[in-house]
Parts: structure tokens; sequence; C-alpha cells
């Protein structure tokens, strides 16, 4: 399993993917809070705290994330590899599991460089330390474990077809959906008394609940379910291969 984690790790970075991924989410990140104009700017706004970052990192994720999958799977099954992996002495889930891992480290290691800004805004503020450490430690838990929701959904994305951009429209299609689409439904009130019950089926009301400071152990399972569910339908059909 670890042969397999930092194999997948050492070809992110033998390719300019894992630098690119890293720069393009802390470019992006930089020019919306520091740079550009607008209601992101945090030097604008008054405040000294960092939910702009955790605003907009989400939605940056919908889409670098499914970049860094994309290959996981897909590049295995187009190049015929996949039946090579599938003889080693690891089991399937394993396998998954290793991909998985992988892949997460890669968005972790992006996120890292972001604790900067958490000085940043710890110098500036008046007085100097006043800063939500309760909202901002919640907000980073929160982005962790959505972290962990959109890999699983790119993992899975990215064994059900040999060709990686197909993976990667997937990947997006289905973390949107995940992250928007219930909450974007749940605004309509076409299903009544069950409208809460639609708005809790999507990752923006949890991951918001979490960025408010509070690790609500339901929040939490929530995520974490969304995860194994992909995790196993990946595993599932992987294991269908050998059939």
């Amino acid at each position: 399993m670890k042969a397999i984690i930092f194999k997948e790790i050492n070809s992110f970075f033998g390719s300019p993917v894992g630098y690119l991924v890293i720069a393009v989410f802390l470019i992006l990140n930089g020019l919306f809070l520091w740079v550009f104009e607008g209601e992101f700017n945090i030097l604008n706004s008054g405040f000294a705290d960092l939910n702009p970052l955790f605003t907009l990192s989400p939605w940056i994720f919908i889409f670098l994330i499914p970049a860094v999958t994309m290959r996981s799977f897909s590049e295995e099954i187009k190049q015929g590899t996949i039946e090579l992996l599938l003889t080693k002495p690891i089991s399937v889930p394993y396998l998954v599991f290793s991909k998985f891992i992988a892949s997460f480290a890669l968005v972790v290691i992006s996120l890292i460089p972001t604790l900067i800004y958490v000085w940043v805004i710890y110098d500036l503020g008046i007085p100097t330390g006043n800063l939500d450490w309760g909202t901002t430690l919640g907000s980073y838990f929160g982005l962790l474990f959505l972290t962990a929701a959109y890999t699983a959904i790119g993992i899975f994305a990215s064994s059900i077809t040999d060709n990686q951009i197909v993976s990667f429209i997937s990947a997006v299609f289905i973390s949107f959906l995940f992250y928007f689409g219930f909450e974007g439904l749940a605004q309509y009130n076409w299903f009544g008394n069950y409208t809460p019950w639609v708005q809790a089926m999507g990752m923006d009301t949890h991951f918001k609940s979490m960025s408010r400071g509070v690790l609500d152990t339901r929040d939490i399972l929530y995520f974490v379910s969304i995860a194994v569910l992909f995790l196993n339908l990946t595993s599932f059909k992987i294991k269908s291969l050998q059939w």
C-alpha cells in the first residue's frame, strides 16, 4: 500500500501536474484575496478574517481536484496496466484507498502555504491577534473533509472511463451537484416539508456549519459517508474488471 501511495505522489511531482495544481490554487486565491478589487479582497473588507479564502476554495477545488484524480484509474485502464495492478498482493479496497490517499495528500500540500494568510491576518488585526481562531480552525477542518469528499468523487469518476477528459468532466459535475446542486434545488421549495432534508444532502450546508467553528458529529459523518460511498463504488467498479 505504501509503495502505491509513494508511486502516485512521485508521479504527480515527476510531471507538471502536481506543481501546476499547487501553483494554480495559490495564484488564484492570492489574486482574489489580495489583488483584485471585489467582495473577496481581504484588505478592502475591513475585517480580519479568512472567510473569503474559505468561500473561494470549495469552488476552485471543484475543478482542481478532478484535474488531480482524472488519471488515477483512467490512465491505468487505457494503458492496460490495471490488470497488472490487480495481480499485486493487495486487495482492491486497499488499492483504491492508496490512490485516494495520494491524491488527497497532494491537495493538502497545496493548502499548507495558505497558513501564511493566517499569520498575515493575525498581524493586520486591530489590535494585533484579533482573529477568530474557532472559525478559522473549523473552516480548515471543513475544507479538509470537503477535499476528502471531492477526492473520493474524482477517484470514482476516473474508474468509470479510460478517457481522462470524460473523467474530469464527470467529477466536476458530480462534485458541483453535491456541493451546490441540492442547495439550489432546496431554494425552490418544491419539496415542501422535505426541503430541509434536501438541503442537508448538499456539502455546502455542512461545510458552512463547520466554518462557524462548530465541529458537529453530523457534519463529520456526512463527509465521511460521502467519501466512503464513492470509494466503495470505485472498488466495486474495479472489481468488475476482474470478471
